[in-house]
């Protein structure tokens, strides 16, 4: 998605360039030109119109517009966050959940959980489904995609794609209060022969994360460190959804 997005600046600067370099160059040919100097530019003093002028005039910028216009439109709906990706990889779910200030990554499929980092197999496809413990606040990882909100209560999806093994910084890009700029975390891409091992060693050798354990960790802290969990509760998620979500107007009225 990162290269997809560059691409559509890349088009629009060209764009705009084909209009702001003839622009930049012709003024100050014009500025030469007629300069006081120069007998031989045309002094007419009486001229005011052209047609011709008029439609150069008009109809660049009006090309321009339109081009950026097809460029925008076509670019927004393909890099819409919840289309999927097309790979021949297995696509790896993971729930993000933002915390006070931290990041909690759930993978329902592997049944395993990490704060402030994520592991995936480099080319497989990355199917988030995100959401906030807390406050509003904003996923975002620059050298992948595009950032995307999280909401109490809510749901929001995000697809994207790391080509190649490497480390992708990450960060919340909404301001949350006081721990808000500690809640950075790492997307490391690995092969899939070390995605597979770092499965193995965390069901092996980290504790679970239960509703108890949840409870600690929701507590607001920041500066928190790296931490693996080798057991999920599967329904985790939806819990947080739930504790979360605002009563519907008959179960308020019930209160």
């Amino acid at each position: 998605m990162s290269s997809a997005e560059r691409l559509i600046l890349l088009n629009a600067t060209a764009i705009m360039l084909v209009v702001a370099v003839p622009v930049i160059v012709l003024t100050l040919a014009f500025a030469w030109w007629y300069r006081a100097s120069n007998t031989r530019a045309a002094y007419r003093p009486d001229w005011e119109y052209s047609g011709q002028i008029e439609l150069v005039v008009w109809s660049v910028p009006t090309m321009v517009v339109i081009l950026l216009a097809g460029v925008a439109w076509i670019g927004s709906h393909e890099l819409d966050p919840r289309v999927e990706l097309h790979s021949d990889a297995k696509p790896v779910r993971i729930q993000a959940v933002s915390l006070d200030w931290k990041w909690l990554f759930i993978y329902p499929d592997q049944h395993v959980a990490t704060v402030n980092e994520i592991f995936v197999p480099a080319g497989a496809p990355i199917e988030f489904m995100l959401t906030s413990a807390t406050v509003m606040n904003a996923f975002f990882v620059p050298q992948l995609g595009t950032q995307i909100y999280t909401m109490p209560g809510m749901t929001t999806h995000l697809n994207l794609l790391a080509a190649r093994v490497g480390d992708y910084p990450g960060l919340s890009s909404h301001f949350s209060g006081g721990g808000f700029s500690d809640m950075q975390f790492m997307v490391h891409a690995v092969s899939g022969p070390q995605f597979e091992r770092w499965l193995d060693s965390t069901h092996a050798d980290h504790p679970a994360l239960d509703a108890e354990s949840y409870t600690n960790l929701a507590r607001a802290s920041s500066n928190v460190g790296l931490q693996t969990y080798g057991n999920v509760d599967s329904m985790l998620f939806e819990y947080i959804l739930k504790a979360t979500a605002p009563l519907a107007p008959s179960a308020r009225s019930e209160q």
